[in-house]
């Protein structure tokens, strides 16, 4: 298990992450969403101890991976821009990534070939964007890691090849307990494939849980009415989000949805309709009530 507590991290006079703590079960996906800029990138290192905290703990099983062999070894980092030994092919890296991780596979290796069709002979260097990302996931994956970290791992991946990523993940935590932690700007990439979900923004966590926890509690509600309710009709219930269009209001809430509707109900709507928000949406409620200028945060 990976487990972070008070977790600060400065760079001169900016802040990349404030006092942040949590937990990350082993055999999971978790994903890391958030602007930009927001820490994501800075979390995975401490992670994997490329850096070490300025404040607080990070590590796996209770014990710090920076600076620790035998906690790296569990641990295979991609950043968002793939590197490679200078003029290497993929037989050259998987090669090296052997001599590195004694738990690396070439039968997994191979397989991946056929799933990937790269020149393993041919320079990586000459790969386009695409190539080189599928390049590094084998190498990465080949090595049977305990823990996987990618950064933007679906970038340059075409949508066949993003669903094939994410059945190998699937079969390798099935099957090896791999835990995957994903970090991405883009919350839809990882709304199908994580079990838990994070919010980073100005290197704090604005909220986190299972994808099925953060859904079941923010619900909202369309209603029509003959006269439209003054919002003080609503004090009975959390609304975080009020839109009035005509004789139609559009409600954020939060708390139980039946509580909620037998509330709205007794309000003695025309029509009234609980639409499940996407769980970004539901993140851009939770900036908002937090006080954050949502623009440009999610795409």
């Amino acid at each position: 298990m990976i487990t972070a507590k008070n977790l600060t991290k400065t760079f001169g006079d900016y802040k990349a992450l404030d006092n942040i703590s949590f937990e990350i079960e082993d055999g999971s996906i978790f994903g890391l969403v958030g602007s930009n800029g927001s820490g994501k990138s800075t979390l995975l290192r401490l992670i994997s101890g490329i850096l070490a905290p300025d404040e607080g703990v990070i590590g796996i099983d209770g014990i710090s991976s920076f600076e620790t062999p035998s906690v790296k070894s569990q641990i295979v980092f991609l950043g968002d821009t793939p590197h490679f030994l200078n003029q290497s092919n993929l037989t050259e890296m998987a090669k090296f990534y052997a001599s590195m991780y004694p738990t690396f596979s070439w039968e997994t290796y191979n397989s991946l070939l056929k799933v990937f069709p790269l020149n393993e002979k041919a320079k990586i260097s000459s790969f386009s964007k695409g190539m080189q990302r599928q390049a590094s996931l084998i190498v990465a994956i080949s090595s049977k890691p305990r823990y996987l970290l990618m950064d933007e791992a679906f970038d340059g991946l075409d949508v066949v090849m993003r669903r094939t990523l994410a059945n190998i993940l699937s079969k390798g935590i099935e099957e090896d307990g791999l835990t995957v932690i994903i970090a991405s700007h883009n919350l839809r990439e990882l709304e199908e494939i994580a079990d838990h979900i994070a919010l980073i923004h100005k290197g704090q966590m604005i909220r986190t849980g299972s994808v099925d926890e953060l859904c079941a509690n923010i619900h909202k509600i369309q209603a029509v009415f003959k006269t439209v309710p003054e919002i003080t009709a609503f004090e009975g219930i959390e609304v975080l989000k009020c839109e009035k269009t005509g004789s139609v209001l559009q409600l954020v809430t939060r708390g139980e949805k039946e509580k909620i509707m037998k509330f709205i109900d007794n309000l003695s709507p025309v029509f009234s309709e609980c639409i499940e928000p996407t769980l970004e949406e539901i993140f851009v409620y939770e900036l908002e009530v937090s006080g954050y200028d949502v623009k440009n945060i999610l795409e």
